[in-house]
């Protein structure tokens, strides 16, 4: 979506928008780092993020790469900087080409610094030598479909203080076809609302962002406004001085002072704030929170579908997702980044994409070894590995193998009942309770367009010993409103579904539309997450040496448990799904896992071969006769 657009809408609705700018790190630890912080900074409501561009290039790669990063895998609507200097055409061409096929549709053309090495900025034979050649190339080249935001210089630039000058630059590059401008950053508010005035008098009418750099330490503020010549106000230098060298007060002083700069310019009409992160997200976290733009939990405001939206090409429209990657959705997208086509809202034959080879996208178990246990600890017994399943129901563990982000909301109405499963040695790894009418702005169960209501299905995933297996499946049959899959790692699948089809989850009715049936349950997905599923066991099991407790544990899980998902087809029941594990637990969580003896109200579970024939797939042909 172009960045105008969005800054049209907040403007329209008088809420205002936020956007964040990142840059390449210089190590590849520093990457994964940043991909990790933009990921959790998504659930901020950023309306965009951008990208910056190294001088001639340097990192254009990079850049290219988090762009791709940020729009396909995060979700996030992303800007990519592209700059004039050093920069022949065909490194120009190469660029927009990249972001093109990264889904993104917003550019900011910038003339950029020259390089350290060059005192004066001079243009390369075959390339650009102003910001507004390089807007008209882009429009020639790409027509609307880019979104070209330019720079504003309320004080000036480096080579530039005439302010008439810069004003008819901005004039020119704007008429050339620029759709939004954001400014360098400044702490001078009434400077600023004048120069905004100034630009509608001047008849530049477009969106302007103001940038805003949050305060992290009392020398990095210093150093950063110094070296933009940015006038600092002496309310701020008083306020800032006699703590300066205590960090924490800083960023809590530091904090109001922003808040009430962002508040001064939301009051003049600007309802857009554009802040300069330095790849760090705590200080703007702080000064979203002062404006009560985000909640105190830092969860979003508003979202158009119960998952993250990948905005990679061709996934814009995509609204119909499996429900088992639920906690695990950059995955999801690498998996089916290869599918010319994705599931929206009619979906076709299931079988008819293939999921990609885990190795081949690197989704397995994120973190060092040395991580990883430090996480999780070293379980030795079954007791140990409930405990952690508990701790993350708890929040007091943000991470599972199982999934890469906390706990939501969303669970609180079955938490108890997860923390006893899970402290009976029935491990959780997916779950959603029942909603039944939630209207599509509740806080936590609310997706959508305003004026709908949602729906869903109690839906329960977790691994369970094979002992239990027949009783459980038994006790599904008996309430004839439950459906199940269930597979172990070598592949013995069991279901009672009469269809490969999909199962909704989770729909919602809104004003003017169809029913929207954005998570499913279906089997060729489902079996292409047990592939996913247990090398992600198997992959927290290798963290431990060979040999170890540790892993003998988690191994013997991975290699022996079954992966079943319970969905309750009643939406109107909200406890059905955990009755039906009434008297089923292990009964010695201490011992060893190999002679654990599960449960069912008190006796020995029958065997598993006790299994109606329907229901059991073996020899290896998963799924045969649903596949078939």
């Amino acid at each position: 979506m172009h960045i105008s657009k969005k800054l049209a809408e907040a403007q329209a609705s008088g809420t205002p928008a936020f956007s964040f700018e990142f840059f390449p790190p210089k190590t590849s630890q520093g990457v994964q780092n940043l991909y990790d912080r933009m990921d959790r900074m998504h659930d901020l409501g950023p309306s965009f993020v951008d990208v910056t561009w190294g001088a001639g290039g340097s990192q254009s790669h990079l850049t290219c790469e988090m762009v791709h990063f940020a729009q396909t895998m995060v979700g996030l609507e992303t800007c990519m900087h592209l700059t004039c200097t050093d920069m022949a055409k065909e490194k120009v061409d190469g660029a927009l080409s990249e972001a093109y096929k990264a889904g993104c549709t917003n550019i900011l053309a910038l003339r950029g610094d020259p390089p350290r090495d060059t005192e004066k900025w001079e243009a390369i034979e075959g390339g650009f030598r102003y910001a507004l050649d390089l807007v008209k190339y882009i429009k020639a080249e790409y027509g609307d479909h880019f979104d070209i935001g330019v720079a504003g210089y309320p004080e000036g630039c480096d080579d530039q203080k005439d302010q008439n000058i810069l004003m008819e630059h901005l004039k020119q590059k704007v008429d050339a076809g620029g759709t939004f401008i954001v400014t360098q950053m400044f702490y001078d508010v009434d400077n600023f609302c004048a120069w905004v005035d100034r630009c509608r008098a001047e008849g530049i009418t477009v969106p302007i962002v103001p940038g805003i750099m949050p305060i992290q330490t009392h020398a990095a503020f210093l150093r950063r406004a110094n070296g933009m010549h940015c006038k600092i106000p002496q309310k701020w230098i008083d306020a800032l001085e006699p703590i300066k060298n205590d960090d924490a007060a800083v960023r809590e002083v530091g904090k109001g002072l922003v808040a009430e700069m962002c508040r001064r310019i939301i009051n003049h009409g600007v309802l857009a704030l554009h802040f300069y992160t330095m790849n760090l997200a705590q200080s703007t976290k702080m000064v979203l929170e002062e404006l009560d733009l985000v909640s105190q939990g830092g969860t979003p405001t508003k979202k158009a579908l119960p998952w993250r939206q990948s905005l990679g090409l061709s996934r814009r429209e995509e609204d119909v997702r499996p429900v088992f990657w639920k906690n695990r959705h950059k995955s999801y997208v690498a998996r089916t980044q290869d599918w010319d086509e994705f599931p929206n809202g009619r979906w076709g034959d299931s079988r008819s994409p293939a999921f990609g080879e885990l190795d081949a996208y690197g989704i397995g178990l994120k973190g060092t070894n040395e991580q990883n246990i430090k996480t999780w600890g070293k379980p030795e017994t079954l007791r140990d590995i409930s405990d952690i399943f508990v701790r993350f129901i708890q929040n007091d563990l943000k991470t599972l193998p199982w999934s890469e982000a906390p706990v939501t909301d969303e669970a609180q109405a079955i938490r108890n009942e997860l923390i006893d499963l899970n402290r009976r040695g029935l491990l959780t790894i997916t779950s959603q309770p029942s909603v039944n009418g939630a209207k599509s702005s509740d806080p936590v169960h609310g997706w959508g367009p305003p004026g709908g209501y949602v729906y869903q299905k109690a839906y329960l995933e977790l691994l369970i010993p094979p002992a239990l297996i027949t009783e459980l499946i038994d006790r599904i049959d008996r309430t004839q409103t439950m459906t199940f899959h269930a597979v172990d790692k070598a592949g013995d699948a069991r279901t009672n579904s009469n269809s490969d089809g999909p199962n909704a989850v989770t729909w919602g009715v809104f004003p003017g539309k169809e029913i929207v049936q954005p998570t499913i349950v279906e089997t060729v997905s489902f079996l292409a997450w047990k592939d996913e599923a247990f090398r992600l066991g198997t992959d927290w099991a290798s963290c431990h040496p060979a040999g170890s407790p540790s892993r003998q544990l988690i191994d013997y899980i991975m290699n022996n448990w079954y992966l079943i998902n319970i969905v309750d087809n009643d939406f109107h029941s909200s406890s059905g799904i955990f009755d039906l594990f009434e008297g089923l637990q292990i009964q010695d969580l201490d011992g060893p896992l190999e002679s654990s003896k599960p449960t069912v109200n008190g006796h020995s579970p029958r065997p598993l071969a006790e299994l109606n024939g329907n229901h059991k797939v073996t020899n290896g042909k998963v799924f045969e006769e649903v596949l078939n």
